[in-house]
């Protein structure tokens, strides 16, 4: 008896569809397109693939709507993961994320620089050889003196480089307190990193 009222539970909160509304702010267009979520705003655009999702969007009158096909955990834990990410994508075409990174060179003088879509990194610890990294489109990255500023409407974007940049000048090895020389991390969009 009591197995079968759990079922009865079970199928009723399968049929229950989990519903969450996101406002868009002045500025802030949307479209849906095939698979693809794409939001414009004043400082850029992204976009968002959303067909491994399984659930519905509809724009409404200046709302993102999200539907679920059912009720359980799985489907609340996925609406809530993508609420999260179309916020941070509205957030981002709104105001940029501004990540920035710190050169340090103690023993040699590192030589970096922004040329075709590639940061080059040379002399690094007195290397020949010059430590290249191919960026990544969707995002502005500039060096001024010793600090590099990578910026985005995408957050994902902007995190990816940076860490993409951090990795390069990683010395697996070697004693980190006493070869302190790359780039580090040092401010994740207004959070200082310590």
């Amino acid at each position: 008896m009591q197995l079968r009222s759990s079922c009865i539970f079970l199928r009723q909160m399968q049929r229950e569809k989990i519903t969450k509304e996101i406002e868009l702010p002045d500025g802030v267009s949307v479209s849906i397109g095939e698979q693809i979520l794409l939001i414009k705003g004043p400082k850029g655009e992204d976009k968002r693939d959303i067909k491994k999702y399984d659930i519905s969007i509809k724009t409404d009158n200046k709302k993102i709507i999200l539907e679920s096909n059912g009720g359980t955990k799985k489907y609340k834990k996925i609406a809530g993961s993508l609420t999260a990410h179309i916020k941070n994508m509205i957030r981002g075409t709104l105001q940029n994320y501004i990540y920035t990174l710190k050169i340090c060179s103690g023993h040699f003088p590192m030589n970096i620089s922004i040329a075709n879509n590639k940061l080059i990194i040379k002399n690094f610890l007195g290397e020949k050889v010059p430590r290249v990294l191919q960026l990544k489109h969707g995002a502005d990255v500039k060096v001024e003196g010793d600090l590099i500023y990578v910026t985005s409407p995408s957050k994902e974007t902007a995190g990816q480089i940076s860490g993409d940049i951090e990795q390069l000048t990683r010395r697996p090895g070697y004693d980190c307190r006493v070869f302190q020389d790359g780039i580090y991390l040092v401010n994740r969009d207004g959070k200082e990193l310590k």
